[in-house]
């Protein structure tokens, strides 16, 4: 009987498949490294696209900030021109209506009537004196009423005083500035126009 020893064989099996194991084990370990690095790659390079997107949008709202401080600044320096330009024409028109208010008061002003202070605040004005007598203080109504630039005259206060040893009456007296015809002629002009507007409306239809 003739006997054959297999052991070399299986031997031989066995080394062949632990190394063909260690081939695909190797192989695998590459090619799951060379995955990695594409992966790390691929990121990397979102990373750094999205990093450049942000390092641009950083400068533009920078560059927009900027920009919006030097408007914010021009508006101010054209807003303080306009004010001071208000102020300028604003300055003019009262100096002229100053003017026209104390000729007006020295025309209208009785005899016996002495003024001590004018206070002014928009087309009010407030007057504070003294009067030989009520009748004066009347009297000074009167001409204000009568007055193409002077209206409705009012008394606030009037009492009596000592001045220079001699009795008087100290009075305070609030009136307005009539309002120049233009401005009168503008306020009412408007509600005509909407008046005459409706009016074509409703024959339209």
């Amino acid at each position: 009987m003739i006997r054959i020893n297999l052991l070399p064989h299986r031997v031989e099996k066995r080394r062949q498949r632990r190394q063909q194991f260690y081939v695909i084990a190797a192989a695998m370990i590459a090619l799951g490294a060379l995955v990695g690095f594409g992966v790390h790659a691929v990121y990397s390079s979102h990373i750094e696209s999205q990093e450049a997107r942000n390092t641009f949008l950083k400068n533009e709202i920078a560059k927009l900030d900027r920009d919006i401080a030097e408007i914010r600044r021009l508006k101010e320096q054209i807003d303080a021109m306009l004010a001071r330009k208000q102020v300028i024409e604003s300055l003019q028109s009262t100096r002229a209506e100053t003017v026209h208010l104390f000729n007006e008061l020295a025309q209208r002003m009785p005899d016996g009537v002495y003024l001590k202070s004018i206070k002014q605040n928009a087309r009010r004005v407030t007057l504070v004196g003294y009067a030989q007598s009520n009748a004066r203080v009347s009297h000074l109504m009167r001409n204000i009423e009568a007055s193409p630039f002077l209206e409705q005259p009012s008394l606030v206060e009037a009492k009596a005083a000592v001045l220079d040893n001699r009795r008087v009456s100290e009075f305070t007296l609030a009136l307005s500035i009539r309002q120049p015809e233009s401005e009168d002629a503008e306020a009412g002009d408007k509600p005509a126009a909407g008046a005459a507007a409706g009016a074509a409306k409703g024959a339209a239809k």
